[in-house]
């Protein structure tokens, strides 16, 4: 069993280091400038459905029961700017990917190839997800902070099957636009929880990315976060039907400077 997975833990790691000795720590209580995370953990495909094309030229069919459920290693890297008062960017990276063997039950049709049942199938999914948002903090209390923003979303996505000499593939590059919220809430000293969504739904799909998480803040500089990540959605279009739904573990350190 094999996963493809884009790393940018190296890229950061090397960065941190060679940053950590020329960095003026924040102070307590000031917003700082700029924030770095890198996330990491385990992912799991609850369900994973397909159909290319969206007629009757191409069959519905599950990559989980094809392939699995998981788990797969997935990472995510944010960069957020506090840019002045309580407007923000952050920037984020957020790639995953899998390649996996299994085979199909029934004969299958996909994006103009016919493929047997009972013959090893090679399946790579891969659906990464570039984004920009604006944020505003709407409340700037001692325990609670709110924001609301706009995302852009671009989507990098791509499903592929292989059987023998037989193979066939879709790719997807796109914009989606979503609505952004996130609120921290300060419980006790140094600790929070922290909830973040970016979700839009109508028309012919939607996109839920929904993060709650456990944060403890080390110092003014350093922190961690423990928690849970759900994302869902899709389309349902004449030529794509695929909606899926990925759940994971996440853990991630944060640098404030």
């Amino acid at each position: 069993m094999a996963f493809r997975i884009v790393r940018p833990a190296q890229l950061l790691l090397g960065l941190m280091g060679a940053s950590s000795a020329t960095l003026v720590p924040a102070i307590a209580g000031e917003q700082p400038r700029f924030a770095l995370e890198l996330e990491a953990g385990p992912t799991w495909q609850a369900k994973n459905d397909v159909q290319i094309p969206n007629d009757e030229l191409g069959t519905r069919f599950s990559l989980k029961d094809l392939v699995g459920q998981g788990p797969w290693a997935s990472g995510r890297l944010y960069f957020t700017w506090n840019i002045a008062g309580r407007h923000s960017v952050r920037a984020l990276l957020a790639p995953l990917s899998y390649t996996e063997t299994g085979a199909f039950d029934t004969p299958v049709d996909f994006a103009g190839a016919s493929y047997r049942p009972g013959a090893p199938t090679e399946a790579t999914y891969r659906f990464n997800s570039w984004r920009l948002s604006y944020r505003y903090r709407i409340k700037d209390g001692d325990r609670w902070k709110l924001w609301i923003g706009l995302t852009a979303k671009v989507r990098d996505a791509k499903i592929a099957l292989r059987q023998g000499p037989t193979s066939s593939q879709d790719d997807d590059l796109g914009f989606v636009p979503l609505l952004y919220f996130r609120a921290d809430w300060s419980f006790a000293e140094r600790w929070h929880f922290i909830f973040d969504v970016d979700a839009l739904a109508g028309g012919p799909g939607r996109a839920i990315d929904l993060t709650a998480r456990l944060g403890y803040d080390i110092s003014p500089r350093w922190g961690v976060t423990a928690g849970y990540r759900t994302v869902e959605g899709g389309a349902d279009v004449d030529e794509v039907y695929n909606f899926a739904w990925f759940n994971a573990a996440t853990a991630s350190v944060v640098l404030r400077f």
